[in-house]
């Protein structure tokens, strides 16, 4: 809980309104990544590079959940063959 204190505290002096609004987010998108049990760093590494050529009716594959298991899933077939 102190991670959102701490996050509210500072959201109050981002300087613009839109500024606030991605940076609330970004810290949504790593609190899920964290509930997740997915390394957020590793996460926003991959996705960020896959999002541009990534199609749009699949873009459900990038969530941190999905993300996790058709990782897991590509590890295992690598690990079989």
């Amino acid at each position: 809980m102190r991670k959102a204190a701490l996050g509210r505290k500072n959201f109050l002096f981002v300087g613009h309104e839109a500024a606030g609004e991605n940076l609330a987010g970004l810290y949504a998108l790593v609190a899920t990544c964290e509930a997740n049990g997915v390394n957020p760093e590793d996460y926003l590494a991959d996705v960020l590079l896959r999002v541009q050529t990534h199609p749009n009716a699949r873009i459900g594959e990038l969530l941190p959940h999905e993300w996790k298991r058709l990782r897991a899933a590509d590890a295992s077939q690598r690990l079989a063959s």
